[in-house]
């Protein structure tokens, strides 16, 4: 029938008008996809997160080290404690070095006082010892055996044997040249037999106290 076939004929028109929106739709959708991948594909080579390096692989930008690194490495405030540990560390250091200065300076001043102090007695002891000699000298020949003059000759050796072990000790000056950090000139001779400045006579014997001298030789020099 002539209506019939009309009717499919319009029937059939739609559905392809329907067929080819559906295909052009499809087209556009497909047509978008591709521009998105080429729009990522494109982002990757110079997009501004990052750049592509030698190997393809993608290297971070600066901004995104630059906040990696600031989480990362985070700066860590000092604990108070810490600090408060190291200032009483540094002022006990500073106390035992101040210590340490004072204590040898004490013992410095101690040995200069103690020096000054043995000195100041040898002085006074020397002329003592002068004296003993001399009189040990005037004892005559036959009574050198006596009681008393031995007696009075161990006193004396024990006397200085005392004063070797504080470390006081005769100068050596006859025949020895003249010193004069060690010897005073008092007399002047001339001795064919003896050289130059060369002590003939011990007229005052002199000592030191360990290596300075307290007092000096008075001698004779010859020539």
């Amino acid at each position: 029938m002539p209506e019939e076939d009309a009717a499919e004929q319009e029937m059939n028109a739609s559905a392809g008008t329907e067929n080819v929106g559906e295909e052009s739709g499809e087209a556009k959708a497909a047509g978008e996809t591709a521009e998105n991948a080429a729009g990522q594909d494109s982002s990757k080579e110079s997009g501004p997160a990052g750049q592509e390096g030698p190997g393809g692989k993608e290297e971070p930008s600066e901004g995104a080290s630059e906040g990696k690194k600031g989480f990362f490495w985070k700066k860590d405030k000092k604990d108070p404690r810490d600090e408060k540990i190291e200032e009483l560390t540094d002022r006990l250091k500073r106390s035992m070095a101040e210590f340490d200065n004072f204590r040898k300076r004490t013992e410095k001043e101690k040995a200069s006082m103690y020096e000054i102090g043995a000195r100041d007695v040898i002085e006074k002891i020397l002329p003592i010892v002068d004296n003993f000699e001399r009189g040990l000298a005037a004892i005559p020949e036959d009574s050198k055996e006596t009681p008393f003059a031995e007696g009075m000759e161990k006193i004396y050796r024990q006397f200085m044997k005392t004063l070797e072990e504080m470390g006081v000790t005769p100068i050596e000056a006859v025949g020895k040249e003249f010193d004069p950090n060690f010897h005073n000139a008092v007399m002047h001779i001339e001795d064919e037999n003896l050289g130059e400045n060369i002590v003939a006579q011990e007229l005052q014997k002199g000592y030191m106290y360990r290596d300075s001298v307290v007092r000096h030789s008075m001698v004779q020099v010859a020539n």
